[in-house]
Protein backbone atom coordinates (compact mmCIF):
# COMPACT_ATOMS: atom_id res chain seq x y z
CA UNK A 1 0.00 0.00 0.00
CA UNK A 2 1.12 3.84 -0.84
CA UNK A 3 1.69 4.96 3.02
CA UNK A 4 -0.21 8.34 2.96
CA UNK A 5 1.02 9.96 6.54
CA UNK A 6 4.18 12.13 5.82
CA UNK A 7 7.19 9.96 6.74
CA UNK A 8 9.95 12.25 6.90
CA UNK A 9 10.60 15.56 6.09
CA UNK A 10 13.74 17.29 3.98
CA UNK A 11 16.69 18.94 5.70
CA UNK A 12 19.30 20.51 3.60
CA UNK A 13 22.94 21.14 5.23
CA UNK A 14 25.65 23.49 4.58
CA UNK A 15 28.27 22.13 2.52
CA UNK A 16 31.12 19.46 4.82
CA UNK A 17 33.64 19.10 1.95
CA UNK A 18 36.46 17.17 3.59
CA UNK A 19 39.59 15.28 2.71
CA UNK A 20 40.75 12.12 3.27
CA UNK A 21 44.50 12.30 4.17
CA UNK A 22 47.11 10.78 6.80
CA UNK A 23 48.71 14.17 6.76
CA UNK A 24 45.30 16.19 6.83
CA UNK A 25 43.05 14.80 9.16
CA UNK A 26 39.21 15.85 8.47
CA UNK A 27 37.66 18.91 10.51
CA UNK A 28 34.33 17.79 12.72
CA UNK A 29 31.11 18.85 10.42
CA UNK A 30 28.47 20.95 12.51
CA UNK A 31 25.57 19.03 12.36
CA UNK A 32 23.54 22.29 12.48
CA UNK A 33 20.02 22.43 12.16
CA UNK A 34 18.53 23.97 8.56
CA UNK A 35 15.52 24.80 7.58
CA UNK A 36 13.28 22.30 5.10
CA UNK A 37 13.90 24.26 1.71
CA UNK A 38 13.37 20.88 -0.39
CA UNK A 39 10.49 19.04 -1.59
CA UNK A 40 9.99 15.19 -0.54
CA UNK A 41 11.68 12.83 -3.11
CA UNK A 42 10.40 9.66 -1.83
CA UNK A 43 6.71 7.63 -2.62
CA UNK A 44 6.64 5.17 -0.29
CA UNK A 45 5.13 1.48 0.02
CA UNK A 46 4.70 -0.46 2.32
CA UNK A 47 5.98 -4.12 1.34
CA UNK A 48 5.77 -6.39 4.88
CA UNK A 49 5.96 -6.38 8.18
CA UNK A 50 9.38 -7.58 9.84
CA UNK A 51 10.73 -8.69 13.25
CA UNK A 52 13.94 -6.73 13.76
CA UNK A 53 15.44 -7.15 10.60
CA UNK A 54 18.45 -6.55 10.06
CA UNK A 55 20.40 -7.04 6.91
CA UNK A 56 18.94 -6.64 3.02
CA UNK A 57 20.45 -8.55 -0.53
CA UNK A 58 18.58 -9.45 -3.67
CA UNK A 59 18.84 -12.51 -5.08
CA UNK A 60 20.48 -12.22 -8.47
CA UNK A 61 18.54 -13.75 -11.45
CA UNK A 62 15.27 -13.59 -9.39
CA UNK A 63 15.00 -10.21 -7.96
CA UNK A 64 13.91 -11.69 -4.93
CA UNK A 65 15.02 -9.60 -1.77
CA UNK A 66 16.25 -11.89 1.41
CA UNK A 67 16.15 -9.59 5.16
CA UNK A 68 17.79 -11.22 8.10
CA UNK A 69 16.07 -10.95 11.21
CA UNK A 70 18.15 -10.32 14.30
CA UNK A 71 16.74 -13.21 16.80
CA UNK A 72 17.83 -15.68 14.02
CA UNK A 73 15.35 -15.59 11.53
CA UNK A 74 14.96 -15.21 7.95
CA UNK A 75 12.77 -13.98 4.94
CA UNK A 76 12.41 -13.11 1.42
CA UNK A 77 9.82 -10.87 -0.17
CA UNK A 78 8.60 -11.47 -4.05
CA UNK A 79 7.81 -8.33 -5.61
CA UNK A 80 6.53 -10.21 -8.61
CA UNK A 81 3.91 -11.31 -6.75
CA UNK A 82 3.69 -9.45 -2.96
CA UNK A 83 4.31 -12.34 -1.22
CA UNK A 84 6.89 -12.97 1.38
CA UNK A 85 8.57 -16.31 1.95
CA UNK A 86 10.81 -18.23 5.16
CA UNK A 87 14.68 -19.72 5.33
CA UNK A 88 12.99 -22.14 6.97
CA UNK A 89 15.82 -24.84 7.45
CA UNK A 90 19.87 -24.74 7.65
CA UNK A 91 19.89 -21.62 9.43
CA UNK A 92 22.78 -20.76 12.06
CA UNK A 93 22.27 -20.87 15.74
CA UNK A 94 22.23 -17.36 17.14
CA UNK A 95 23.13 -15.77 20.34
CA UNK A 96 20.51 -13.28 20.25
CA UNK A 97 21.00 -10.05 22.37
CA UNK A 98 22.18 -6.70 23.21
CA UNK A 99 23.39 -5.55 19.32
CA UNK A 100 24.10 -9.05 18.49
CA UNK A 101 21.92 -11.55 16.78
CA UNK A 102 22.00 -12.59 12.94
CA UNK A 103 23.77 -10.31 10.80
CA UNK A 104 24.23 -9.45 7.16
CA UNK A 105 23.88 -11.11 4.24
CA UNK A 106 25.42 -11.55 0.74
CA UNK A 107 25.31 -13.76 -2.77
CA UNK A 108 28.18 -14.81 -3.80
CA UNK A 109 30.10 -13.03 -7.19
CA UNK A 110 29.41 -16.68 -9.28
CA UNK A 111 26.07 -16.96 -7.68
CA UNK A 112 24.50 -17.98 -10.47
CA UNK A 113 26.13 -21.10 -11.00
CA UNK A 114 27.21 -21.77 -7.53
CA UNK A 115 24.11 -20.86 -5.78
CA UNK A 116 26.20 -19.81 -2.54
CA UNK A 117 25.18 -16.96 0.10
CA UNK A 118 26.86 -15.92 2.56
CA UNK A 119 25.98 -15.29 6.58
CA UNK A 120 26.84 -13.12 9.52
CA UNK A 121 25.64 -13.58 12.97
CA UNK A 122 27.11 -13.88 16.27
CA UNK A 123 27.47 -16.97 18.49
CA UNK A 124 28.19 -18.16 21.84
CA UNK A 125 31.54 -18.86 23.39
CA UNK A 126 32.59 -20.29 26.94
CA UNK A 127 31.40 -18.51 30.11
CA UNK A 128 29.67 -15.35 29.14
CA UNK A 129 31.90 -14.29 26.01
CA UNK A 130 30.31 -13.79 22.13
CA UNK A 131 31.63 -12.98 18.89
CA UNK A 132 30.52 -12.65 15.63
CA UNK A 133 30.86 -15.39 12.65
CA UNK A 134 30.80 -15.86 8.93
CA UNK A 135 29.45 -18.76 7.22
CA UNK A 136 28.90 -20.16 3.30
CA UNK A 137 26.29 -22.32 2.48
CA UNK A 138 23.97 -23.53 -0.33
CA UNK A 139 20.69 -21.35 -1.12
CA UNK A 140 18.03 -23.87 -1.97
CA UNK A 141 14.48 -22.60 -3.09
CA UNK A 142 12.67 -25.51 -4.21
CA UNK A 143 9.27 -24.13 -3.33
CA UNK A 144 8.37 -20.62 -4.51
CA UNK A 145 7.37 -19.48 -0.27
CA UNK A 146 9.84 -21.89 1.11
CA UNK A 147 14.34 -21.92 1.11
CA UNK A 148 16.51 -23.80 3.04
CA UNK A 149 20.48 -23.58 3.31
CA UNK A 150 22.10 -26.10 2.93
CA UNK A 151 25.87 -27.14 4.31
CA UNK A 152 26.47 -23.93 5.94
CA UNK A 153 29.73 -23.42 7.98
CA UNK A 154 31.78 -20.98 9.54
CA UNK A 155 35.03 -19.53 7.65
CA UNK A 156 35.74 -17.09 9.99
CA UNK A 157 35.68 -15.81 13.61
CA UNK A 158 36.23 -13.09 15.63
CA UNK A 159 39.00 -13.64 17.69
CA UNK A 160 38.88 -13.64 20.89
CA UNK A 161 35.91 -13.98 21.89
CA UNK A 162 34.97 -11.37 24.65
CA UNK A 163 31.87 -10.68 26.90
CA UNK A 164 30.04 -7.66 26.33
CA UNK A 165 26.77 -7.33 23.91
CA UNK A 166 28.11 -4.29 21.66
CA UNK A 167 30.06 -3.97 18.43
CA UNK A 168 30.04 -6.56 16.46
CA UNK A 169 30.16 -5.12 13.04
CA UNK A 170 29.86 -8.10 10.78
CA UNK A 171 29.26 -6.16 7.69
CA UNK A 172 30.17 -8.25 4.19
CA UNK A 173 31.14 -6.64 0.89
CA UNK A 174 32.83 -8.22 -2.58
CA UNK A 175 35.41 -6.55 -4.21
CA UNK A 176 33.88 -5.32 -7.82
CA UNK A 177 35.95 -8.10 -9.32
CA UNK A 178 34.49 -10.74 -7.17
CA UNK A 179 38.11 -11.90 -6.24
CA UNK A 180 38.06 -10.60 -2.44
CA UNK A 181 35.65 -10.48 0.11
CA UNK A 182 35.90 -7.71 3.05
CA UNK A 183 34.58 -8.06 6.60
CA UNK A 184 34.03 -5.54 9.13
CA UNK A 185 35.01 -6.29 12.69
CA UNK A 186 34.09 -4.72 15.66
CA UNK A 187 36.02 -3.50 18.85
CA UNK A 188 33.69 -5.22 20.78
CA UNK A 189 33.08 -1.65 22.70
CA UNK A 190 36.36 -2.69 24.14
CA UNK A 191 38.60 0.11 22.36
CA UNK A 192 42.31 -0.65 23.20
CA UNK A 193 42.46 -3.90 20.86
CA UNK A 194 41.80 -1.90 17.84
CA UNK A 195 44.98 -0.90 18.25
CA UNK A 196 46.40 -4.19 18.62
CA UNK A 197 46.94 -6.41 15.44
CA UNK A 198 47.40 -9.60 17.30
CA UNK A 199 43.38 -10.15 17.34
CA UNK A 200 41.07 -8.71 14.13
CA UNK A 201 39.16 -7.22 16.10
CA UNK A 202 38.34 -3.23 15.49
CA UNK A 203 38.97 -4.49 11.89
CA UNK A 204 38.09 -4.40 8.25
CA UNK A 205 39.39 -7.87 7.08
CA UNK A 206 40.69 -8.87 3.42
CA UNK A 207 39.65 -12.79 2.74
CA UNK A 208 39.27 -15.01 -0.07
CA UNK A 209 35.65 -16.42 -0.79
CA UNK A 210 36.83 -19.11 1.40
CA UNK A 211 37.44 -17.42 4.19
CA UNK A 212 40.98 -17.51 4.22
CA UNK A 213 43.13 -14.08 4.30
CA UNK A 214 43.62 -13.06 0.95
CA UNK A 215 47.40 -13.23 -0.54
CA UNK A 216 48.97 -9.43 -0.24
CA UNK A 217 47.32 -8.48 2.97
CA UNK A 218 49.69 -5.71 4.60
CA UNK A 219 50.60 -8.00 7.77
CA UNK A 220 50.86 -11.05 6.24
CA UNK A 221 54.56 -11.66 7.63
CA UNK A 222 52.99 -11.74 10.97
CA UNK A 223 50.93 -14.63 10.32
CA UNK A 224 47.81 -15.99 12.40
CA UNK A 225 44.86 -13.57 12.39
CA UNK A 226 46.99 -10.56 11.67
CA UNK A 227 47.17 -12.16 7.67
CA UNK A 228 43.43 -10.87 7.48
CA UNK A 229 43.66 -7.52 8.73
CA UNK A 230 43.01 -4.37 5.75
CA UNK A 231 43.01 -1.52 8.20
CA UNK A 232 42.34 -1.45 11.67
CA UNK A 233 41.99 1.64 14.52
CA UNK A 234 37.74 1.13 13.34
CA UNK A 235 35.37 1.63 16.02
CA UNK A 236 31.95 -0.44 14.87
CA UNK A 237 31.86 -0.54 11.43
CA UNK A 238 28.50 -1.15 10.30
CA UNK A 239 28.79 -0.31 6.14
CA UNK A 240 30.80 -1.14 3.70
CA UNK A 241 30.42 -0.66 -0.07
CA UNK A 242 32.78 0.38 -3.60
CA UNK A 243 32.03 3.75 -5.06
CA UNK A 244 31.95 4.13 -9.11
CA UNK A 245 35.75 3.77 -9.13
CA UNK A 246 36.43 0.54 -7.07
CA UNK A 247 37.51 2.34 -4.00
CA UNK A 248 36.43 1.03 -0.73
CA UNK A 249 34.56 3.03 2.28
CA UNK A 250 32.83 2.50 5.30
CA UNK A 251 30.90 4.51 7.65
CA UNK A 252 31.38 4.09 11.50
CA UNK A 253 30.02 4.68 14.74
CA UNK A 254 32.07 7.16 16.99
CA UNK A 255 31.42 7.33 20.82
CA UNK A 256 29.65 10.50 21.64
CA UNK A 257 29.82 12.30 18.44
CA UNK A 258 32.42 11.70 15.55
CA UNK A 259 30.28 8.96 13.37
CA UNK A 260 32.57 9.07 10.24
CA UNK A 261 32.64 7.75 6.55
CA UNK A 262 36.23 6.49 5.42
CA UNK A 263 38.02 5.68 2.90
CA UNK A 264 39.47 2.43 3.76
CA UNK A 265 43.16 1.92 2.30
CA UNK A 266 45.19 -1.02 3.31
CA UNK A 267 47.18 -0.93 5.93
CA UNK A 268 45.90 2.38 7.39
CA UNK A 269 45.28 3.05 11.05
CA UNK A 270 41.84 4.81 11.46
CA UNK A 271 42.76 5.89 14.83
CA UNK A 272 40.21 4.57 17.78
CA UNK A 273 40.66 4.90 20.09
CA UNK A 274 43.20 7.16 20.30
CA UNK A 275 41.54 9.99 18.46
CA UNK A 276 38.27 10.71 17.48
CA UNK A 277 35.87 13.50 16.45
CA UNK A 278 33.38 12.98 19.62
CA UNK A 279 33.81 12.28 23.40
CA UNK A 280 33.49 9.51 25.91
CA UNK A 281 29.75 8.56 26.79
CA UNK A 282 30.63 9.79 30.39
CA UNK A 283 31.79 13.07 28.71
CA UNK A 284 35.84 12.29 29.08
CA UNK A 285 37.81 14.18 26.33
CA UNK A 286 38.90 12.20 23.11
CA UNK A 287 42.60 13.71 21.92
CA UNK A 288 41.00 15.10 18.40
CA UNK A 289 41.85 13.73 14.75
CA UNK A 290 43.96 16.55 14.22
CA UNK A 291 46.16 16.21 17.02
CA UNK A 292 47.98 12.84 15.24
CA UNK A 293 48.74 13.71 11.74
CA UNK A 294 50.07 9.70 11.27
CA UNK A 295 46.79 8.37 11.39
CA UNK A 296 44.11 8.46 8.90
CA UNK A 297 41.50 10.42 9.21
CA UNK A 298 37.85 10.66 7.99
CA UNK A 299 36.75 12.19 4.66
CA UNK A 300 33.41 13.23 6.73
CA UNK A 301 33.35 13.03 10.69
CA UNK A 302 29.66 13.53 11.94
CA UNK A 303 28.96 15.39 15.39
CA UNK A 304 26.40 15.25 16.31
CA UNK A 305 25.82 11.55 14.79
CA UNK A 306 23.65 9.90 13.01
CA UNK A 307 24.22 6.68 14.30
CA UNK A 308 24.79 4.99 10.61
CA UNK A 309 22.55 1.60 9.73
CA UNK A 310 24.26 0.99 6.78
CA UNK A 311 25.04 2.83 3.23
CA UNK A 312 25.32 2.28 -0.76
CA UNK A 313 26.61 4.38 -3.49
CA UNK A 314 23.61 4.79 -5.85
CA UNK A 315 24.38 2.85 -9.32
CA UNK A 316 20.71 3.82 -11.00
CA UNK A 317 19.13 6.93 -12.67
CA UNK A 318 15.58 6.57 -11.54
CA UNK A 319 16.33 9.04 -9.20
CA UNK A 320 17.87 11.76 -11.21
CA UNK A 321 21.37 13.43 -10.24
CA UNK A 322 21.90 10.89 -7.28
CA UNK A 323 24.21 8.54 -9.47
CA UNK A 324 27.32 7.71 -7.10
CA UNK A 325 26.02 9.44 -4.47
CA UNK A 326 26.47 7.77 -1.11
CA UNK A 327 23.23 7.26 0.90
CA UNK A 328 23.62 6.95 4.62
CA UNK A 329 20.65 5.19 6.55
CA UNK A 330 20.16 6.35 10.37
CA UNK A 331 19.35 4.76 13.58
CA UNK A 332 19.39 8.01 15.87
CA UNK A 333 18.10 10.89 13.73
CA UNK A 334 16.02 8.49 11.41
CA UNK A 335 17.09 9.16 8.39
CA UNK A 336 19.06 9.02 5.25
CA UNK A 337 21.75 11.07 4.32
CA UNK A 338 23.11 11.90 1.23
CA UNK A 339 26.64 12.61 0.51
CA UNK A 340 28.10 13.70 -2.81
CA UNK A 341 30.99 12.00 -4.06
CA UNK A 342 34.24 13.79 -6.00
CA UNK A 343 36.78 11.42 -6.44
CA UNK A 344 38.32 11.10 -2.60
CA UNK A 345 36.26 14.00 -1.31
CA UNK A 346 32.76 13.82 0.08
CA UNK A 347 29.79 16.53 0.68
CA UNK A 348 26.89 15.70 2.69
CA UNK A 349 23.80 17.43 0.49
CA UNK A 350 20.51 16.76 2.28
CA UNK A 351 18.80 14.49 5.07
CA UNK A 352 15.38 12.67 4.35
CA UNK A 353 13.39 12.07 7.71
CA UNK A 354 11.91 9.48 8.79
CA UNK A 355 9.30 8.15 11.42
CA UNK A 356 11.75 5.13 12.39
CA UNK A 357 15.46 3.89 12.93
CA UNK A 358 16.61 2.83 9.24
CA UNK A 359 18.64 -0.23 9.86
CA UNK A 360 19.64 -1.49 6.24
CA UNK A 361 19.36 0.12 3.05
CA UNK A 362 19.64 -1.57 -0.95
CA UNK A 363 18.98 -1.17 -4.53
CA UNK A 364 16.87 -2.27 -7.03
CA UNK A 365 17.78 -3.62 -10.57
CA UNK A 366 15.54 -0.43 -11.77
CA UNK A 367 17.10 2.07 -9.54
CA UNK A 368 14.32 1.86 -6.56
CA UNK A 369 15.80 1.79 -3.48
CA UNK A 370 14.51 -0.67 -0.41
CA UNK A 371 15.19 0.06 3.32
CA UNK A 372 14.09 -1.80 6.56
CA UNK A 373 13.26 0.11 9.97
CA UNK A 374 14.48 -1.22 13.19
CA UNK A 375 13.37 -2.50 16.07
CA UNK A 376 10.32 -5.61 16.76
CA UNK A 377 7.58 -4.14 14.44
CA UNK A 378 10.19 -3.21 11.46
CA UNK A 379 9.11 -2.65 7.96
CA UNK A 380 10.30 -3.21 4.75
CA UNK A 381 9.75 -0.06 2.37
CA UNK A 382 10.03 0.93 -1.17
CA UNK A 383 11.07 4.20 -2.19
CA UNK A 384 10.52 5.46 -5.61
CA UNK A 385 10.66 9.15 -6.94
CA UNK A 386 7.89 11.39 -6.36
CA UNK A 387 6.28 11.95 -10.30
Amino acid sequence: MIVSKPAFRTLLFPPLLLAASCSTPAPTGSGAEAENTSADPFNIEEMASLDEGWGLAFEPGTGNLFVTEKAGTMKFYQPANGRLGTVSEGLPEVSYGGQGGFGDIAFAPDYAESKRIYLSWVEAGEGETRGAVLGRGTLICEEHDSCKVEGLEVIWRQTPKVEGGAHFSHRIAFSPDGQYMYVSSGERAKGDPAQDLSNNLGTILRLLPDGTPAPGNPFEDRGGVSAQIWSYGHRNVLGLDFDEEGRLWDVEHGPRGGDELNLVKPGQNYGWPLVSGGVHYNGDPIPDNSTRPDLTGPVVNWTPVIAPGDFLFYEGSLFSGWKGDALITGLGPQLIVRVEMDGENAQEVARYEFDSRIRDIAEDSDGALWIVTDGPDSTLLKLTPKS
